[in-house]
C-alpha cells in the first residue's frame, strides 16, 4: 500500500544517528547515481556511436535543457525545504498542499517552455560558438527532447516533496524507472535506429512522461486537495523562495555554461573531451548530494521544530559522510578514471583532452563538498536571500577567474577557475552560517 502523508508524519523525537543517515541517504545516493547516469549514458553511447560532433552536440544541447530546467529548480528545492519545515511542525495539511502547488507549477511551466520551443532554442544556442554541422546536430536533439517539459517539471516536483518527507525509497523507485527507460530508449534510437543526437533528445522525452505517471501513483494518497491550497500568506512565502532560489539556480548554471562555452572557444575536441570529464563531476556530484540531500530533509525539519540542536548534529553527521566519500571519489578517478576513457571514449583528439585534464576533474568531489553541505543547509531552511547572495557573487568571482586563467593557460586555466567556483560557492554561502543559528536561539 502506497503510505498516506499521515503516515509520514510520526513524531520526529528521536535524535538522528549515523544508522538513520546511512539509512536515509543510500535510497536517495542510488537515485542520484541513477539520475546521472542519464548524461552518461548519452555520453558513452554516443562517444561509442557517433565522432567528436555529435558528443560536442549533445554537450551543447544537455547545457540548453540544464539551464531551462533547472532553472525551475526551485521546485525541487524549495518543495522539499517546506515539506520538511511542515512535516517538523507536524502540519499534514501544509504538506499535501506544498505538493498540489508544486506539480501545478511544474506543469504550467513545462507548457509555457513547449509553447516558446523556438525561440527559446535560438535564443539558447546563440550563445554557443560551435560549428554548423554540431549546431544542426544539438538542434535535432533539442526538438525531440523538448516535448519531455511539462513531465520534467513535474516529476522535479514529485521528487523534490518525496524527499521532504523522507520517502528516499520511493524517490529511489521513481528516478530508477526515469533512468532505465531513458538508457534502453538511448540505445535502441541511437545504436538500433541510427537517429544520432535527437535519439537521445527523444528516448529522454518519453522517459520523463513514463517517470511522471510513475510519480503520481506513488503519490496518488496524497493528492487529496488541502484546505489551505490557496492560503495567502503561504502563496508568498513560496514565490518569495522561488524567485530567490531560482535566481542561485540561474547563477550556478550560468557558471555551467560559461565553463562548457570556455571549451568552445578552444576547440571541438576541448569541448568534447570537457563534455566527458563534466560527466565524472555529475555522478560525484549525485554521490555527494545524497547526504546534502538528507542535511536538507533533516534541517528543514529542525528549523520548522525551531531546534537548533537538532539541526547542528544533521549538519555535522551528514558532512562526515559526505567528506569521506568526497576524499574517496577524487582518489577513485585519479586511478580509474584513465581506463574508463580509454575503454569508452572512441575519438582520439577527444580522449586525449580529457585524459590530460583528468587530475582537475579529480579534484572536484574533495574541494566541492563543502559547498554542497552548505547548499543542503540553506535550502532545508528556505533560506533563498542568502542562496541567491552567494551564487551570484560566486558566478562574478568564477567568470573573472576564468577571463584571467583561460588566455594564458588554455583549458588549464579553464579547469582551474572552475575548480575555484566551487571554492567561492562555499566562502559566500559560510559568511550566513551564524546568522541562520542565531535564528534558532541557544
Amino acid at each position: 500500500m502506497v503510505p498516506d502523508v499521515f503516515d509520514e508524519l510520526k513524531p520526529q523525537c528521536a535524535m538522528l544517528t549515523r544508522v538513520a543517515v546511512v539509512r536515509l541517504a543510500v535510497p536517495v545516493i542510488l537515485a542520484q547515481a541513477a539520475s546521472a547516469t542519464t548524461g552518461v549514458v548519452d555520453t558513452l553511447v554516443m562517444g561509442l556511436q557517433g565522432d567528436a560532433a555529435d558528443l560536442a552536440a549533445v554537450a551543447v544541447a544537455s547545457v540548453v535543457f540544464s539551464f531551462i530546467y533547472w532553472s525551475f529548480g526551485f521546485l525541487r528545492m524549495s518543495t522539499t525545504g517546506l515539506a520538511a519545515q511542515a512535516r517538523g511542525r507536524g502540519d499534514a495539511d501544509e504538506v499535501r498542499a506544498v505538493l498540489f502547488r508544486a506539480l501545478g507549477l511544474g506543469l504550467l511551466i513545462g507548457l509555457a517552455i513547449l509553447a516558446l520551443a523556438a525561440p527559446l532554442r535560438g535564443l539558447a544556442f546563440a550563445s554557443f560558438a560551435t560549428t554548423p554541422a554540431v549546431e544542426a546536430l544539438a538542434d535535432g536533439y533539442f526538438a525531440a527532447r523538448v516535448w519531455g517539459a511539462p513531465a520534467c517539471l513535474g516529476g522535479i516536483a514529485v521528487s523534490g516533496w518525496l524527499l521532504g518527507t523522507g520517502r528516499t525509497g520511493a524517490m529511489l523507485a521513481f528516478q530508477v524507472i526515469l533512468n532505465g527507460i531513458n538508457a534502453s530508449l538511448d540505445v535502441w534510437f541511437v545504436a538500433g535506429l541510427g537517429w544520432g543526437p535527437a535519439g537521445i533528445g527523444a528516448g529522454t522525452a518519453i522517459a520523463e512522461w513514463s517517470a511522471l505517471v510513475f510519480g503520481l501513483v506513488l503519490v496518488r494518497r496524497s493528492l487529496v486537495v488541502p484546505d489551505r491550497l490557496f492560503d495567502r500568506a503561504r502563496l508568498t512565502a513560496l514565490f518569495a523562495a522561488n524567485r530567490d532560489i531560482l535566481l542561485r539556480t540561474l547563477a550556478i548554471l550560468f557558471s555551467f555554461a560559461w565553463f562548457v562555452r570556455s571549451g568552445t572557444l578552444i576547440s571541438t575536441a576541448t569541448t568534447a573531451g570537457n563534455e566527458v570529464l563534466l560527466q565524472f563531476i555529475a555522478v560525484a556530484a549525485f554521490v555527494l548530494d545524497g547526504f546534502a540531500f538528507v542535511a536538507e530533509k533533516e534541517a528543514g525539519e529542525a528549523h520548522g521544530a525551531g531546534d537548533r540542536a537538532r539541526l547542528l548534529r544533521a549538519m555535522r553527521l551528514t558532512s562526515e559522510f559526505a567528506i569521506a566519500c568526497g576524499l574517496a571519489l577524487s582518489l577513485l578517478y585519479l586511478g580509474a578514471g584513465g581506463w574508463v576513457l580509454d575503454t569508452f571514449i572512441r575519438d582520439v583528439d577527444a580522449r586525449n583532452v580529457a585524459l590530460a585534464h583528468l587530475p582537475w576533474c579529480a579534484a572536484v568531489p574533495l574541494i566541492g563538498v563543502v559547498a554542497w553541505q552548505l547548499d543542503g543547509l540553506f535550502i532545508g531552511t528556505t533560506q533563498g536571500r542568502a542562496l541567491r547572495n552567494a551564487a551570484l557573487a560566486s558566478a562574478i568571482l568564477y567568470v573573472g577567474s576564468d577571463m584571467l586563467l583561460r588566455p594564458a593557460f588554455g583549458n588549464d586555466g579553464v579547469w582551474a577557475a572552475f575548480l575555484a567556483m566551487y571554492v567561492f560557492r562555499a566562502v559566500t554561502l559560510g559568511i550566513y552560517v551564524p546568522g541562520l543559528l542565531r535564528m534558532l536561539g541557544k
